[in-house]
Formats: structure tokens, sequence, C-alpha cells
């Protein structure tokens, strides 16, 4: 009988053989990538990437977007300030608010003013432009807000209507959804602050465009009284259909008896 230390490397070497010929030609090949393995592997590759740009597009891109309509805003104030310091408009000097200024609509595509929406927050500001051509104003990243053509002008009787993205391009009106009765808005012009008090939301469908008459969906009807209308796409990411934003005149602010107190420290750090 062979020792023991014999018998187990026998075994050993038995166990060895088996596992070398488990491994030979009789063994089942490796599996291959096939084809359509592969291009899979690519779609997915491709599905990230395409989700991480149109990440950086809606959120990084409002961003950029957003800031830089804030910066342009505020260099419109300053440049309005700047206006009627130098006396380059007929405006009166007056502190006394009296009947609003009403100033003449603006050629296309030119900014005239800015809007002030508090509950935006404490800095928020953009400009306003002539017009509501998506690639000169709306998709601008120096403008983003227009205001529809043949419908009044800031602080005039009948409807002053403006129009801006939610989603994309800086997304001016993004919190649209989120003004509160009472809410102040603010119109700024070379000749002052036009206030108005929001009152409520409408959705309509795109082809409601009776809500920019001097009368909201009345177009029949002679206006009295001045409104601010605010409009964009409704839901988030569609144009299923619009959102409304109503606000009525309150009062204006001639620019010799200075800004708001509600935002008079916006308006001075612009100056």
């Amino acid at each position: 009988m062979p020792p023991a230390s014999s018998s187990r490397r026998a075994d050993r070497s038995s166990r060895g053989a088996v596992g070398r010929r488990a491994a030979g030609p009789g063994a089942a090949p490796r599996r291959r990538l096939s084809v359509i393995g592969v291009l899979g592997e690519v779609l997915i590759t491709a599905g990230i990437v395409v989700a991480l740009f149109l990440g950086w597009y809606v959120w990084l891109g409002d961003m950029v977007a957003s800031a830089e309509q804030q910066q342009a805003a505020v260099e419109v104030q300053q440049e309005l300030q700047d206006r009627w310091e130098r006396g380059d408009v007929d405006i009166e000097r007056d502190a006394d608010p009296g009947e609003p200024v009403i100033m003449p609509p603006p050629p296309e595509g030119e900014v005239f003013g800015a809007i002030i929406v508090p509950r935006f927050g404490a800095e928020w500001v953009r400009p306003i432009a002539a017009g509501v051509d998506r690639k000169t104003v709306l998709d601008s990243y120096t403008v983003g807000v227009g205001h529809y053509p043949d419908t009044q002008m800031p602080g005039e009787v009948g409807n002053f209507a403006v129009a801006a993205h939610r989603r994309t391009y800086g997304a001016a009106f993004g919190d649209i959804d989120q003004l509160r009765l009472g809410d102040k808005i603010y119109v700024e012009t070379v000749d002052g602050w036009y206030e108005y008090s929001f009152r409520g939301l409408e959705y309509v469908w795109p082809t409601g465009v009776d809500v920019l008459a001097p009368v909201p969906s009345a177009p029949e009807v002679a206006p009295t009284d001045r409104i601010l209308t605010m409009t964009s796409c409704n839901p988030r990411f569609s144009t299923a259909e619009r959102i409304i934003a109503y606000a009525v005149f309150e009062t204006w602010y001639p620019r010799a008896g200075g800004a708001p107190a509600e935002i008079s420290e916006l308006a001075e750090a612009a100056q």
C-alpha cells in the first residue's frame, strides 16, 4: 500500500488532469458579442448622452440665459435713468403722480422698459421689448419678455399684454403660476414705474387670443380699466394651452419722485 502522501499527490494530479480536459477542445466556447448586443450598448450610451445634453439645455441653459437677461435688465434700468437725467425725452419732471404718462409705441424689437415682479425674487427684473418675435425677443438672452403689438402701453386704458417663456431661454415667466392675489407687478419706463396688482389666473387654448383684447375675453366691450396681461405656455414643457395672469393698474410713480418703496433698493442698485 503506497504512503498516504503519494495517494494525495495522485488525487491532485488526477483532478488537475480533469480540469485541463474540461478546458480543452471539448469545452463550450466563450459567448461572443453579437451585432445586436453591440448596437444595444451603443444606443444606451447615446441615450445617456442625449439625456445629459437635455438636462444641460433645460436646466443649465435656463440658468445662463436667466442671468444674462437679469444683467441686461439692470443695464436697461440704468439707461432709462440716464435718459431721464439728460432730458433726452419730452416728459414732465414732476413728482406728483396725476394721470399716468403714456409713451408712444416703440418700433418692433426695441427695448423700452423693464418688468419687476417681487414674487419671482427680490432682485427679479427683465427687459421688455416691442413685439413677440421668438428669435429677437422671446428667445433672446438679452430680452425674454415681449409686448404684444396692437395692445396698449403701460398705464394706458385697455390691456397692456406681454409674453415670455415658462421653460427654456431663461424662462422669464417660469413662476407665473406662483403669483398670489394682491402681488405687485411693476413696469418701468423712462417716465417712471407703473404699479399693477395681481387679480387671478386663467387657462385658455392657444386659439384664445381674445385675452389680448382691450377688455380681455370681451373684444366687443369698450375698456374703462387699465389692465396688465401676462401670458405663457402651460403646462411646463408643453404648448398645449396658455396660462394667463391678470393684474389691474393701481397707480404710477413718476421718476422725479423715485421708485415705489417695495422696489426702491432694486432701483437704487441699478443707478
